[in-house]
C-alpha cells in the first residue's frame, strides 16, 4: 500500500516536471524512471521495517483475514509510529499529488491561453485527470486512515473487525486503479 501511494506521489511529480520541463522528455533514458521506482521502494521499506525492529508490531486486521500494523495498541510506542505513517506515507504523499498537478495544470492553462484551441482540450482532460486522481486518492486511503487512527486513539472496541473490512479492501485495491485512471485518461501512457 505505502508503494502505491508513494509511486503516485513520484509519478505526480515526475510527470510535472516532464510537462513544464524545457527539454523533450527522453524515451530511450530510462534512468529517472528506475531511480524513481528505487526510491519509492526504499522510502516504503524504510516506514515498514521499523515493526519488525521493534518500533510498534504487525498482527491481524480486521476479521483476521490479513496483516497490518498493530491500529489497537495504545501505548506510546505503537502510536508514534502510527502518526509517522499518517504523516509520512498519506498526508506528504498527498501534498505532493496535489502539488505537482495543481502547478501542471496552472502550466497547462498558460499554454491555453497562447493555443487557444488544442490548450483548451489538453487542459481539460488533465483538469479530469488530476479530479479523478485525487478523488481516488481519498476515496481509497482516507476511510483506511480514518479507521487506524479510531481504532488508535479511540475507545478500545469503537472499530469492530467488520466495520474495518470495507476501508481495508478499498486501500489494498487502489493498486488496480492506478493503472485504470492512467490508461484511460492519459493518451500519452
Amino acid at each position: 500500500g505505502i508503494v502505491s501511494l508513494i509511486s503516485l506521489a513520484v509519478l505526480s511529480y515526475e510527470r510535472y516536471c516532464t510537462m513544464t520541463g524545457t527539454r523533450e522528455a527522453d524515451t530511450t533514458n530510462y534512468r529517472k524512471t528506475w531511480t524513481g521506482i528505487v526510491l519509492s521502494w526504499t522510502y516504503s521499506l524504510v516506514w515498514t521495517a521499523p515493526p519488525l525492529f521493534g518500533w510498534s508490531s504487525y498482527g491481524p486486521e480486521g476479521p483476521g483475514t490479513t496483516c497490518s500494523v498493530n491500529w489497537h495498541s495504545k501505548d506510546a510506542n505503537n502510536a508514534s509510529y502510527i502518526v509517522c505513517l499518517f504523516i509520512f506515507c498519506l498526508l506528504i504523499p498527498f501534498v505532493i499529488i496535489v502539488y505537482s498537478y495543481g502547478k501542471l495544470l496552472c502550466a497547462v492553462r498558460q499554454v491555453s491561453g497562447i493555443n487557444k484551441g488544442m490548450g483548451r482540450t489538453r487542459e481539460q482532460r488533465i483538469l479530469i485527470m488530476v479530479v479523478v486522481m485525487v478523488i481516488c486518492f481519498l476515496l481509497c486511503w482516507l476511510p483506511y486512515a480514518t479507521v487506524a487512527l479510531i481504532a488508535t486513539f479511540g475507545k478500545p472496541g469503537l472499530i469492530t473487525p467488520a466495520a474495518s473490512i470495507i476501508p481495508s479492501i478499498l486501500a489494498k485495491s487502489s493498486t488496480v486503479y492506478n493503472p485504470i485512471i492512467y490508461i484511460f485518461l492519459n493518451k500519452q501512457v
